[in-house]
């Protein structure tokens, strides 16, 4: 499910050349924050295949801005992003879960979640809130046999030009490779490895953890973002916001970064 049905196509039809066992690739135009989406979504796939049995919730996103140039709409727009609509997919997947039998969620969080990043407090928040729902979820939904876990990305290329933003400012992008121990950025299969393990037999019995992967970049520190930030806001806000002071103005730049792949 996605907000785009372009987009979607696309997907769905790389998707469906690369099965080799008879199966089908379906879609559905949704917004995972809208309820009546979600209740759709799963609906679809009830009545395709008579059954859910995994789901991963990959909404996410962030703002890079300083602290005291955030918005209380922006703030609260990472929380959306990042915890609410996690929330409705587990909650609207849950009952035709417990009628299958038993699942699997995965969810998509960030090194952010464990690592502080100056400049994304809203992203941190947010990811930080959602590995203790993922926590809480698993032990209220044990019982019905319906596994929550997440997988915690790092700096990943998606390769599309909406994300490029690190990518194309190669002092930025060293900056982030000389901090990560295995030393590169994170490609893709990367994380659908670790998702594939979650949502499958192998890891049956896991359920309330977070899998980091994410090139070892735990291990050290969050690379600093100010080139980041004063490449997309005013200068002098910026350095308003960095003295201690609240900017007399700030709006979200029109390209937002989404670090969690």
């Amino acid at each position: 499910m996605g907000r785009t049905e372009v987009g979607l196509e696309r997907a769905a039809k790389k998707l469906a050349s690369e099965i080799d066992h008879g199966g089908r690739v379906d879609y559905v135009v949704g917004d995972a924050t809208h309820p009546a989406d979600l209740e759709r979504a799963v609906s679809h796939v009830e009545d395709s295949v008579g059954h859910l049995d995994i789901v991963v919730a990959t909404v996410g996103g962030s703002t890079i801005v300083p602290l005291l140039m955030f918005e209380p709409a922006d703030f609260r727009q990472d929380l959306e992003r990042n915890v609410i609509a996690p929330f409705l997919t587990i909650k609207h997947a849950v009952p035709a879960m417990v009628r299958a039998g038993g699942g699997s969620i995965v969810c998509i969080s960030s090194d952010a979640a464990d690592m502080a990043w100056e400049f994304m407090a809203g992203y941190c928040a947010g990811k930080a809130g959602l590995e203790g729902l993922i926590r809480s979820a698993a032990l209220e939904l044990a019982k019905h046999r319906i596994r929550v876990n997440a997988v915690r990305p790092g700096l990943v290329d998606v390769g599309t030009e909406r994300h490029r933003g690190i990518f194309d400012d190669p002092e930025t992008l060293a900056q982030f490779i000389e901090q990560k121990p295995l030393g590169r950025t994170g490609r893709p299969d990367d994380i659908g490895a670790g998702v594939r393990f979650l949502a499958g037999p192998e890891s049956s019995w896991i359920t309330g953890q977070s899998i980091a992967i994410e090139g070892g970049n735990e291990l050290k520190a969050a690379p600093r973002l100010e080139r980041v930030v004063r490449q997309r806001w005013d200068e002098s806000d910026v350095d308003a916001a960095l003295r201690g002071e609240i900017p007399p103005s700030s709006s979200d730049p029109a390209d937002e970064e989404a670090l969690d792949g």
